[in-house]
């Protein structure tokens, strides 16, 4: 048995880490797509980006164990039964689910493994990752001259030249617009060449200007009336030089402390804490609805059921009404009342509604930390019997499986993740949605592995399918001789 055991541990172990390496490497490269407008062109250190990327393997982590695990899995089964090891492990009289038994339990501590980092790790990532991404997204890109194109990035400028040279530090016929005081240029400057270097803290960048003239506005820009002696002011010049501060360009950290309330940066004791305070709100929140709403029914039906009308004298008691004048008063008057109540429930819904939101918020993410651990178990409890069933080893046969059974998890837990922040599902059915529909997938599939059923033979289901034609047509046969023989 320890034999047995450690060849399937090693049969294991490898696919296993292959594939997560080649899952995780697929995330990262889905991951750079989606934001490389906010990557390129920013000047990032090289220590930034490979920051955020480990930040990133850890949160995609949710994803790629399950897919690894049931990748592995099949694969794994698929060889050793492709090599016919597992028929030689049943003719020593070991059966299949006794031969699994340590791949379940190196599989139940990924699964616990993987809890604790749900609940303890995680949330310090996603604080971590969050706040990274942000200041990334916000940062400005480089200071970049495109011919022919006015450059705004710098504030108070807009800077255009018609060419440049091949390594930038050279540009020609420029054009910058100065409008520090407001949406107007102020100053404008044409020059016929500039060269840009940066200063030796990096803070600036002087440009050098040949060759050139100046425009200034110098009219008072406060006084009440046009003075004809106050117009623009002209300067050429063979040199000069003009100093821009860049750090507008530098990627300022936020304080973390702003994303800590977050419902994806909490663990489990956090999440109760949070979710019990926003419950306390609601309740009191309703309280105060019910107390309002009741207080306006009683208001306005206390006038026709006592003839007390409320303080309003614009109210007419119904033993009064005569004529059709006083009657259309008397419902136009209780038109307004309706309408006052119903913008007085609107107002108090869309001050509820986020409040309820964010709970529902707080369970799913609660949930979350245990669906992580319980699809590691799902997929390998898929996988492992698929592989023995199959018999095909290799990235074939068994990455296919492996992608269409994901592709159903997947495809059922975002969905009813959805419908759960919709409010059409509980957080609960809403996140073990995926785990209920499949196990008794898993259980079926684990059924038939051990009973050597050939669940993907086509030649089998060939011979089921002629055989249950026969039975069909013997059977009309049948019926239609006893039809003939009573007629």
């Amino acid at each position: 048995m320890k034999k047995i055991h450690l060849l399937i541990l090693q049969a294991f172990i490898k696919p296993f880490l292959v594939t997560f390496f080649i899952v995780m490497f697929v995330l990262l490269m889905l991951f750079l797509f989606k934001y490389i407008d906010d990557l390129i062109g920013k000047g990032f250190q090289w220590y930034v980006i490979l920051e955020l990327l480990s930040y990133q393997c850890a949160v995609q982590l949710a994803m790629a164990l399950p897919l690894s695990m049931l990748l592995s899995s099949i694969m794994t089964f698929g060889n050793l039964g492709e090599s016919y090891e597992l028929v030689a492990i049943k003719a020593a009289g070991v059966s299949l689910r006794k031969a699994m038994t340590p791949l379940f339990v190196v599989v139940a501590l990924f699964s616990a493994g993987s809890f604790f980092f749900s609940d303890y790790i995680l949330p310090v990532v996603n604080l971590k990752m969050g706040s990274l991404l942000y200041d990334v997204r916000k940062k400005k890109a480089d200071f970049f001259i495109k011919p022919g194109v006015f450059n705004s990035t710098i504030p108070g400028y807009s800077i255009r030249a018609k060419a440049k040279s091949e390594d930038g530090t050279s540009l020609y016929d420029m054009m910058i617009y100065q409008h520090q005081s407001g949406g107007t240029a102020d100053n404008v400057t044409f020059a016929k060449e500039g060269y840009v270097q940066n200063s030796p803290d990096n803070r600036y960048m002087v440009l050098k200007l040949i060759d050139g003239v100046r425009y200034e506005d110098a009219r008072v820009k406060n006084a009440k009336r046009y003075d004809p002696r106050q117009q623009f002011t002209r300067f050429r010049f063979k040199e000069t030089t003009t100093k821009f501060d860049m750090s507008s360009f530098d990627m300022n950290r936020t304080d973390q402390d702003l994303f800590k309330s977050h419902h994806q940066m909490l663990n489990l004791k956090q999440l109760r804490l949070y979710s019990d305070s926003n419950h306390v709100y609601i309740d009191s929140l309703q309280q105060v609805n019910a107390l309002e709403a009741k207080r306006y029914i009683n208001l306005y039906s206390s006038y026709f059921q006592n003839g007390k009308p409320p303080a309003s004298k614009a109210n007419i008691h119904l033993d009064d009404i005569a004529t059709k004048e006083q009657y259309r008063m008397a419902l136009n008057n209780a038109l307004n009342q309706a309408r006052q109540v119903k913008d007085l429930a609107v107002n108090k819904q869309m001050e509820y509604a986020p409040y309820k939101e964010k709970d529902i918020r707080y369970d799913i993410e609660w949930h979350r930390k245990f669906t992580l651990a319980v699809s590691c178990l799902l997929l390998f409890g898929i996988g492992a019997p698929l592989g023995a069933i199959i018999r095909k080893g290799g990235l074939g046969l068994p990455v296919v499986m492996a992608i269409i059974f994901f592709l159903i998890y997947h495809v059922i837990a975002t969905l009813a993740e959805k419908a759960a922040k919709d409010a059409s599902l509980t957080p609960m059915w809403g996140m073990w949605m995926a785990i209920i529909v499949l196990t008794p997938l898993a259980i079926f599939l684990t059924y038939k592995s051990t009973t050597d059923s050939k669940l993907f033979d086509a030649d089998q289901y060939k011979l089921k399918a002629e055989a249950l034609w026969k039975r069909i047509v013997a059977f009309f046969n049948r019926k239609k001789k006893t039809d003939y023989s009573k007629g």
